[in-house]
């Protein structure tokens, strides 16, 4: 389980069908072979170490379903350690089970903020909602406004000094996971309506 606040970015070193070399330094304080990292919102196994860097193992369907295996090593990765039992969740619950991978449809600079305009799948439609949680390449943030085929979200200076959104720019792509809790609630509403209907039939 993730917060989605990064703590550092990474350094893309190395990119193969069946894992990727990360150049870091502040996560490798404490990061053990077999512990859980969020790369870009996406939480995988560390399965080596070095002085400067870890491995992580990438799944076909990891790179079919993010945006990692499109990445050209030099590319900055937003990275964070899970969280401890005892510690502040100071963005929201990630679970960095990303759901898809969008692209940025346009950005608008609003004072010091920097409004993102991002393309809305349908299959996380129903998940997606104003004032709500969502993470972008691990970083949690709040939903501006929804669309049918896009929402918005608006980005700090610190936000875009920090991490890899600093980068953003249409045509982006960015990894996506909704709000765990929202589609729980979904997921239960649907199921409750369904046995209502069977319910229901002659």
């Amino acid at each position: 389980m993730f917060s989605g606040i990064v703590e550092e970015q990474g350094i893309l070193r190395q990119s193969e069908a069946t894992g990727i070399v990360i150049v870091a330094k502040q996560i490798l304080s404490d990061v053990a072979i077999k512990d859980s990292v969020a790369v870009d919102g996406t939480c995988l196994t560390v399965t080596e170490i070095g002085d400067d860097w870890f491995r992580v193992d990438t799944m076909p369907e990891t790179l079919r379903r993010t945006r990692l295996g499109a990445l050209q090593p030099g590319a900055t990765l937003n990275l964070e350690r899970s969280i401890l039992a005892n510690g502040r969740i100071g963005g929201h619950m990630v679970q960095g089970h990303i759901e898809a991978n969008v692209a940025v449809l346009a950005t608008h600079n609003d004072g010091i903020g920097l409004d993102v305009e991002i393309e809305l799948p349908e299959q996380i439609r129903p998940y997606v909602v104003a004032k709500g949680f969502i993470a972008l390449n691990g970083v949690s943030l709040t939903v501006v406004n929804v669309w049918p085929d896009r929402f918005s979200i608006s980005l700090i200076p610190y936000t875009r000094e920090h991490t890899n959104l600093g980068e953003i720019q249409p045509g982006m792509r960015l990894n996506v996971e909704t709000d765990i809790l929202g589609r729980y609630v979904a997921q239960f509403l649907k199921f409750s309506q369904e046995q209502e209907r069977q319910a229901t039939l002659p």
